[in-house]
């Protein structure tokens, strides 16, 4: 990865936190320390698949999340898009290893998060260096084929998509797709206990209540 590729992992991920920590303390402060090269190596040497480079910056950036504590709500921990919750290093390794051995799934698809609350889905980023997708990102699911993201393309490029994360949440409206779909299902919204969320305006409020819409003003 080149530095400026560098610098634009690094610009996306600080314009994310800074907005978390002024917007969704709670998500904010689910946020693990940063994870050292020795860190990576270790976890790279152990599943046998090098890290993306852009995968490696945001790993050092902070080592995924940690889970809330204390009976605290579940729902700050699923701030990305889709509501997933960020793997640290170790349960990267864990989930990895599970997808492969057990799962039989094909080397080199790198889980980094799942749906808060369902272990069933997640995303990935591509690690298989002679693909085209190599460094996108990717739906892994436990009972189907993994798939890139938009579909039917080479993925979303892992500083690309936090970029587009920190346009959604600075501006107040969802998240807009490689090619410029806008993704209406994904609306950045926040919670009654301070923590970031993603929904669909017209979908039932189940749970959490009280949440508000960015950009749309309260769900009903």
């Amino acid at each position: 990865m080149s530095t400026s590729e560098q610098a634009q992992v690094e610009a996306a991920w600080g314009r994310i936190e800074v907005w978390l920590e002024e917007n969704a303390p709670a998500s904010a402060a689910l946020l693990r320390p940063p994870a050292s090269d020795a860190d990576i190596d270790a976890v790279e040497e152990t599943i046998g698949v090098m890290f993306p480079p852009a995968l490696r910056a945001w790993y050092r950036l902070h080592d995924g999340t940690d889970d809330p504590e204390g009976g605290k709500s579940w729902w700050p921990a699923g701030f990305l898009p889709g509501n997933q919750g960020w793997y640290p290093l170790k349960t990267l390794q864990d989930v990895y290893t599970v997808q492969t051995r057990d799962q039989e799934r094909e080397p080199g698809r790198l889980p980094v998060s799942c749906v808060v609350g369902d272990m069933w889905h997640g995303l990935y980023i591509d690690a298989r260096q002679d693909e085209p997708s190599y460094g996108n990102l990717g739906r892994w699911v436990v009972d189907r084929e993994p798939e890139l993201i938009p579909e039917s393309t080479v993925g979303w490029p892992l500083h690309a998509w936090l970029a587009g994360i920190a346009d959604a949440l600075e501006q107040g409206r969802c998240l807009i797709e490689p090619g410029g779909r806008h993704d209406e299902d994904t609306w950045p919204a926040l919670t009654v206990c301070g923590g970031l969320i993603w929904v669909a305006p017209g979908e039932e409020p189940h749970s959490p209540q009280g949440r508000v819409l960015l950009g749309g003003g309260p769900l009903p």
